[in-house]
């Protein structure tokens, strides 16, 4: 039984309908199918239907026309790792807000994680999730069970029926397998099911109470630290031990330069495992922290310039196989409290976009047909299918402004949440159009589209 499961991987839209709907003269940008110019793209019963030369498209009877011109039209983008915190925390956030505010972020797409209450760990719980998702989600969701019963590390849960019943794969998210004995047993059993385990690593032996990056701002701030090796050498380990078993991994949230290191020998060794880097580690480090501002308090936490220029290189030489957001919302009152007693989080899909390229593409540190392509990719690495803009692809777009700026958070948040790294930051770049599962799913309000 390799990786059969009987239903869909993913649930929600919220019943909308197909659309119909016309892009006019947008620079049509997909890394994957070569595009990279001005032209009309038009959206047919929620599918792509035709691509042309701007102006070449007629509108057809019915459909909406939007007017491109000056913006950029791409894929729209998949989060492999988000949490929205149902069942049991909808007072951080819910399927319906989370959906919302990956939506306007320019995703069409984004995976649960199952550190809720209850934890996601048994089958019937995951099939009213499921259910729950189709009647809220603004966008489709798709569900990572966890591989331990409780998230407690001491007994597998039972994936197979976990994955006939839809789970794109499993983790523990929040906790990292410690017993290497148990991660063993877990891939045999992924061998047999199919699916990818995806492992947050960190030795809490290593980490112990730390609350940031252990250098020189935990010292000046008499902050306990979480070294870099903390990550790095359960990396290695988990590595190790699926090269031995032949099964597949996911590395989560890479934040340190051994991490990339540690992944870039296991590929050359033929392991199979695939990686992620977050916006806020890729653009940010510890010299944020200095205020204190809980906001920024992160596992794994922000690390020091030099983590942060090896995580660009990982994405720059395909080490660092996608962009996630690890989007942990939490409510005021718990990150309103003393840096060290503060939750670990932040939420990330409505800026995540803007956040890469205001700090990465304007600047030229990166171009911007690749961080295209690494926030379209999550998916692919749990065996969703990769948004791509070609003919008779669904319809998954996001039609953004490169030029626009604006202040994160000062007209409030689509999440439930306000826990934002890059709160108050001035940035570049906005989402004004997703369509997900070939329906409209968010327009920024000052956006008008305009019927024929």
């Amino acid at each position: 039984m390799t990786g059969a499961h009987a239903e869909p991987l993913v649930a929600g839209r919220a019943g909308r309908s197909p659309v119909d709907l016309l892009v006019r003269g947008a620079h049509v940008l997909d890394p994957r199918t070569g595009l990279d110019g001005p032209g009309d793209v038009l959206v047919r019963a929620g599918d792509v239907c035709e691509i042309g030369a701007p102006g070449s498209l007629e509108l057809p009877a019915g459909a909406e026309e939007v007017d491109g011109a000056g913006r950029h039209l791409f894929p729209a983008f998949v989060d492999p790792h988000v949490h929205l915190r149902t069942p049991g925390q909808e007072h951080k956030e819910d399927l319906e807000t989370g959906t919302r505010a990956a939506a306007a972020g320019g995703y069409c797409c984004v995976v649960a994680m199952p550190n809720t209450d209850p934890v996601i760990d048994s089958a019937p719980l995951l099939r009213s999730l499921r259910d729950l998702a189709a009647a809220e989600a603004r966008i489709p969701v798709g569900f990572m069970p966890a591989i331990t019963r409780g998230l407690r590390g001491e007994e597998l849960t039972e994936m197979a029926a976990l994955r006939a019943d839809g789970a794109l794969g499993f983790t523990d998210d929040g906790k990292p397998v410690v017993s290497a004995g148990m991660l063993r047993k877990a891939l045999q059993y992924q061998r047999m099911c199919g699916g990818v385990l995806a492992l947050h690593e960190e030795d809490p032996s290593l980490s112990g109470a730390g609350a940031m990056h252990e250098g020189t701002v935990s010292a000046l701030l008499g902050v306990a630290g979480i070294p870099s090796i903390s990550e790095s050498t359960l990396i290695a380990r988990d590595c190790a031990i699926a090269g031995y078993e032949g099964g597949r991994v996911h590395m989560q949230h890479l934040s340190a330069a051994e991490s990339v290191r540690a992944v870039a020998l296991a590929k050359r060794a033929g392991v199979q495992v695939t990686c992620e880097a977050s916006p806020h580690h890729l653009t940010l480090t510890d010299e944020a922290v200095r205020d204190l501002d809980t906001r920024r308090k992160m596992n794994p936490p922000l690390r020091a310039e030099s983590d942060r220029r090896a995580l660009l290189d990982g994405l720059r030489d395909g080490t660092i196989d996608c962009i996630a957001t690890d989007h942990a919302p939490h409510a005021r009152d718990e990150k309103e409290v003393p840096f060290e007693q503060a939750p670990m989080g932040t939420t990330g899909l409505e800026t995540a976009f803007a956040a890469l390229h205001t700090e990465l593409v304007v600047p030229g540190v990166l171009p911007l047909a690749l961080v295209i392509e690494k926030l379209t990719a999550g998916g692919g690495l749990l065996g969703l299918p990769v948004p791509e803009i070609r003919p008779g692809a669904p319809a998954n777009l996001v039609l953004a402004d490169l030029q626009a700026t604006w202040e994160a958070g000062a007209t409030g948040w689509e999440s439930r949440s306000e826990n934002c790294c890059f709160a108050g930051r001035r940035l570049q770049g906005r989402v004004l159009l997703t369509v997900a599962a070939g329906s409209v799913a968010y327009r920024e309000r000052a956006f008008a589209v305009s019927p024929a």
